[in-house]
């Protein structure tokens, strides 16, 4: 008996062409797009950050070199004695405001989430319409209560003090509350649950279960509470007299006279008072993105 072995030979027509060729052009179409992404970012960042290289290259300069034609972005020969120059000058301004900076971080991370987990997880008469009156107030300007403030704190004494400084700022932290009020709602009720049946009170419960749960937003309102504090120049100018008691943006501000300017010092001194906010943002980079990103995912 003959076997007979018959070959089918298939012809590809041009809807499988199209199927096959597909996932190479999605791949290379991924790939264009990724590179032109990267290209574009990169000549942001590029665009981004000339300020900042002027402002290093500028404060390693002469003082002649600063306007000279045609511009430099570096200097002939660094004159690194410029920031000791300018550290000297301004480092009691450095401290006042370093530790100025402490105070209000600690202090409004632990009153605006003691406020985020009773507005958030507490149930009480009136919690809402508080909770509505607190934003409220931040849609008031401060400069229209300026002159009150003014006048209450003279009344307590605390002009030409860091009082107002850091104590309005830590007992009324209306952003703070806000954002991590929306943490504190995202958090599943069975870790509540669970401590109480341990026997675990509303303290215990606030400090040891649930704050660790929400790093990221305590790293975003950490973030915008330093960067308030470290750049506030108005507080200073209005509120504080003696000179051994000004902060660094008010330091800045001595080396820009009404005819003369020193350039190059006035320079390390913006490098050296923004060199912690960069570090800052590095180390805290992590949970600052997620803090942000996260917030308002439960209402």
């Amino acid at each position: 008996m003959a076997v007979t072995e018959t070959t089918e030979t298939k012809v590809l027509g041009p809807a499988d062409v199209t199927e096959h060729r597909s996932p190479i052009v999605r791949r290379l179409k991924t790939i264009i797009f990724t590179s032109a992404a990267y290209v574009v970012m990169s000549a942001l960042a590029v665009v981004f950050a000339l300020p900042l290289v002027w402002m290093i290259g500028t404060s390693l300069k002469r003082e002649s070199e600063v306007l000279s034609i045609p511009p430099t972005f570096f200097p002939s020969q660094p004159q690194w004695e410029n920031y000791v120059t300018t550290f000297n000058t301004i480092k009691t301004f450095m401290w006042n405001s370093s530790y100025l900076a402490v105070l209000n971080v600690v202090g409004l991370l632990l009153v605006s989430s003691m406020a985020a987990y009773g507005f958030g997880r507490l149930n009480f008469a009136g919690r809402d319409l508080a909770f509505a009156l607190l934003l409220s107030t931040a849609m008031i300007p401060s400069i229209i209560y300026l002159i009150p403030q003014y006048i209450l704190y003279r009344q307590f004494g605390w002009i030409d003090t860091h009082y107002p400084l850091w104590i309005p700022r830590v007992l009324t932290p209306v952003i703070g509350t806000f954002l991590l009020r929306q943490f504190f709602k995202t958090l599943p009720q069975d870790l509540e649950d669970a401590a109480r049946l341990d026997g675990a009170g509303t303290f215990r419960i606030y400090w040891s279960i649930m704050l660790p749960q929400i790093k990221p937003g305590l790293a975003a309102v950490g973030v915008f509470t330093f960067l308030d504090s470290w750049n506030d120049l108005f507080g200073p100018l209005i509120f504080i007299n003696s000179v051994e008691l000004q902060t660094l943006p008010v330091a800045l501000a001595l080396y820009q006279g009404e005819f003369f300017t020193q350039t190059t010092l006035l320079m390390a001194g913006a490098t050296i008072t923004v060199l912690p906010v960069i570090l800052l943002f590095i180390s805290s980079q992590k949970y600052f993105i997620r803090g942000i990103t996260m917030t308002g995912l439960k209402g």
